[in-house]
């Protein structure tokens, strides 16, 4: 027999000063306390500021409950954050000091029949982490916190998109687990193909509560196999092979087909979702440096990605129907594949399985960012026990294809200035190019890894070199200008960013400024980028007029932010196969804030998503500069070839046409063509866009082509600040449909990134499309859901429909 029943319900938590509260399990104290209105929101205005005391104060939860029946009990808890002393009974029974493990405790000589008292203390996670800095000494970090001296989500302590909000609590499941003879300590499913037959090799580890044999038995696609585990052995393996198995396809390529396995031993069982897939990663060398290709049964993938973040400060509000949505967001977007950073977690079984139903490639950095780690212990035994076991956890997700070392950590280690500071003390080299690589080769050998992120796949090199491996590009954010992205050949660009502000119905929910402004306090403090307004304001620069109003500041950096990463995307994707990947930082948000992500911190899409999903099309046309001239370039991610008929025009901002051409493109499958134009199309287009006096021609014309499914691409000879662009007119008619609205949009002049703010009129409105560029006497509609108003005059109104007209012309 096996049973595990869950102990979350009764539970109080306390300090030495304030409580006892009433305590959500699983759960953290900063929820507790807002649940119990013992503190402000900590996401509203600057209240974060007041609330930090909470991170070093000590904690109690405590509850009571009657015993359960069996030969063994065991208290398991699967997540204790961080620092956790846990008693039964008035007796000690553990000690934790790693958010990213589980525990288990055999209890059954403690437990009474009714009645019995369980405490988990958590101290101050804070006084953890500075005592084993003192013990081991300090150590070079990108913020002022300790968060490399514990085990703990680092992003906790504060970020350039987070607020500080040091948790304490039992934050994933905890409960009794009784049983008898013998339970499943762990199950390591090694899946693999050979030829079309599927191939699960199940290898199991026991504890016994009794000596005897045991039965083990194992059933995957109505396959079927049991062997008898002799008395006293501990561990066993069952070997199921599925004839003719289905195979596990990313989206785009196939079905995401998935196996039911299932594993049993005296009454304990184990189940997950499996899929047959092979992944594997190219980094032979070339005639430009080394490849670094994700290839997926076989197939080459171009990565189409966004690093996501944990989605909430406070993680244990993330339900699965919240993964499901932003998951979906990002599918919806064009993104095939997730990367887990490593600033936050390993991410939640709900996180892998939705993303094993949508057919969702996702890497996992294992926990480290931005700083050197200590390698001695504690931190040293804690890293190695936690590997081992979150990668056994997570290896039966088919999603998963690659497991990442770190987070810029040996980027830091060459550029940052730390061997200076370091003065030779570890930095998690150990870690990175020896510990993890040999755990999972060891425990999960049918996925890459990759020691860092970015790394060239050889310590000789850089870590940060174009030509190899993985690369971060943040000197466009930092210090220039985006259209520095078309300098770069990367082979994968794994991180590259730009910020803009969140929806304005997100910020007002959470500041109270009045007036709301650029530097006013409360939106000032959901700015946590060190000179973030200032790096927006150089943003723009010779690209859009200085705003001279708050509603023209959020629109212009918001559009902004959607033209720089189109940008840079559209040039990336166009060098393929050289570059094989781009993993947009950010996807998601963990609070309200001015940030990088393309979902603000409550679920709202900025323009940034609209344009990922243009630029993600598994098919896409852009115009690129190629050897002096312009050239059309088309880009195909399908598994199938792409024939279709183009038609370009060189047109006049009032919609004349100057020169056109039809071109015929074949692009194979999971490839890109390049046509250069002619001369009549791209003499007076083709302008570079820092001329300081570009012609009165190339001011007012722009490309267009248009293929025959609907695929679209413009080009523009000039920045919106050089160019001639009529004051926007667009007639707006409204239809009441189900659920909302639709809007019938007609352009009587050229209008560009055409963008409709639904928040501005109901917060809990969405529209389905933004950003559409239509030349004169052109239409479209638009799906409004979440509201009942048809007034046109609201709708056709500013601040609530913009284009980048508004931002030039002023008359």
């Amino acid at each position: 027999m096996s049973e595990l029943r869950p102990l979350h319900s009764g539970w109080t938590v306390r300090s030495l000063a304030m409580g006892p509260f009433p305590a959500e399990v699983p759960g953290c104290v900063h929820t507790d306390l807002l649940a119990a209105g013992a503190i402000p929101d900590p996401f509203l205005d600057a209240n974060e500021e007041e609330l930090h005391w909470i991170g070093k104060t000590p904690w109690v939860y405590s509850t009571t409950f009657d015993a359960v029946a069996g030969q063994r009990v065991d208290l398991v808890a699967d997540g204790l954050d961080t620092v956790a002393t846990v008693t039964l009974n008035g007796v000690e029974v553990g000690r934790t000091a790693n958010q990213h493990r589980g525990y288990r405790w055999d209890v059954s000589s403690l437990l009474r029949p009714a009645g019995n008292e369980l405490t988990v203390r958590f101290d101050s996670a804070y006084d953890y982490a500075e005592r084993v800095r003192d013990a081991l000494g300090v150590r070079p970090n990108a913020y002022p916190e300790p968060f490399q001296y514990i085990r703990k989500m680092a992003c906790n302590f504060g970020w350039d998109w987070g607020p500080t909000v040091v948790t304490a609590g039992i934050w994933q499941p905890i409960g009794l687990h009784s049983w008898s003879v013998a339970r499943l300590a762990s199950v390591r499913p090694i899946v693999s193909l050979d030829g079309t037959t599927g191939r699960v090799e199940v290898l199991v580890s026991l504890e016994r509560a009794a000596q005897d044999a045991v039965a083990l038995g194992v059933s995957v696609g109505g396959v079927a196999a049991e062997v008898e585990v002799p008395a006293g052995e501990v561990s066993a393996s069952v070997v199921v092979e599925v004839p003719d198995a289905e195979l596990w396809w990313p989206r785009g390529y196939g079905a995401a087909r998935l196996y039911d396995l299932r594993v049993s031993v005296a009454g304990d069982v184990w189940e997950r979702r499996i899929g047959f897939r092979t992944v594997e990663l190219d980094t032979a060398a070339d005639a430009d440096g080394s490849r670094f290709v994700l290839r997926v049964n076989g197939e080459p993938v171009f990565v189409r990605g966004v690093n996501w973040i944990p989605d909430d400060a406070f993680v244990t509000r993330v339900d699965r129907a919240r993964y499901r949505e932003r998951i979906t967001q990002g599918v919806e977007a064009g993104v095939n594949y997730l990367r887990v950073w490593g600033g936050g977690r390993y991410e939640s079984d709900d996180f892998y399985e939705i993303a094993d139903e949508l057919g969702v490639l996702v890497g996992q950095d294992f926990p480290f960012a931005c700083a050197a780690y200590p390698e001695e212990d504690p931190i040293g035994a804690e890293v190695a026990a936690e590997a081992r076991e979150q990668v056994v956890r997570l290896m039966p997700h088919p999603s998963l294809v690659m497991w990442v070392g770190n987070n810029e950590n040996i980027w830091g280690y060459h550029d940052w200035g730390w061997p200076a500071e370091l003065e030779g003390r570890t930095w998690g080299e150990g870690f990175y190019l020896r510990v993890l690589p040999s755990i999972v080769h060891e425990l999960d050998p049918t996925r890459p890894y990759w020691p860092g992120s970015p790394y060239s796949g050889d310590p000789a090199l850089h870590p940060n070199d174009p030509a190899h491996g993985t690369m971060h590009i943040w000197d466009v954010w930092n210090t220039h200008d985006y259209r520095h992205y078309a300098t770069y050949r990367p082979r994968f660009v794994a991180e590259f960013g730009f910020q803009a502000p969140p929806a304005f119905a997100t910020l007002r929910r959470s500041v109270s400024d009045d007036p709301l402004t650029p530097q006013s306090p409360g939106v000032a403090h959901h700015q946590k980028a060190l000179g973030g307004n200032d790096k927006l304001a150089r943003g723009l620069e010779g690209h859009f007029p200085a705003p001279t109003g708050f509603d023209d500041w959020l629109w212009a950096t918001q559009l902004n932010q959607s033209r720089a990463i189109a940008f840079g995307i559209e040039h990336f994707r166009s060098l393929k196969p050289l570059c094989m990947g781009t993993i947009v930082w950010q996807l998601n948000d963990n609070w309200p804030v001015t940030s990088w992500s393309a979902i603000d911190g409550d679920g709202r899409r900025k323009p940034l998503w609209f344009a990922l999903r243009r630029v993600y099309a598994e098919r896409l046309l852009t115009f690129q500069p190629r050897d002096g001239g312009l050239a059309l370039v088309a880009v195909n991610d399908t598994p199938s070839p792409w024939s279709t008929t183009v038609a370009v025009r060189r047109v006049t901002f009032d919609g004349a046409v100057v020169a056109d051409v039809t071109l015929t493109l074949d692009v194979p499958a999971g490839g890109a063509s390049t046509i250069a134009l002619p001369a009549s199309l791209a003499a007076s287009a083709s302008s570079s866009s820092s001329s300081s006096s570009p012609s009165s021609s190339s001011t007012s014309q722009l490309l267009v082509a248009d293929g025959d499914g609907g695929d679209r691409a413009f080009w523009f000879s000039g920045e919106d600040a050089e160019l001639s662009y009529p004051a926007a007119k667009v007639s707006v008619r409204t239809t009441a449909v189900p659920g909302g609205v639709d809007l019938h949009l007609t352009a009587e002049t050229l209008v560009r990134d055409l963008a409709l703010f639904p928040d501005r009129v109901d917060p809990a409105a969405t529209v389905d499309r933004q950003l559409v560029t239509l030349l004169p006497g052109e239409s479209v509609t638009l799906h409004v859901l979440g509201t009942t108003n048809t007034d046109a005059a609201v709708w056709s109104s500013a601040p609530v429909l913009r284009s980048a007209n508004d931002l030039v012309v002023f008359a």
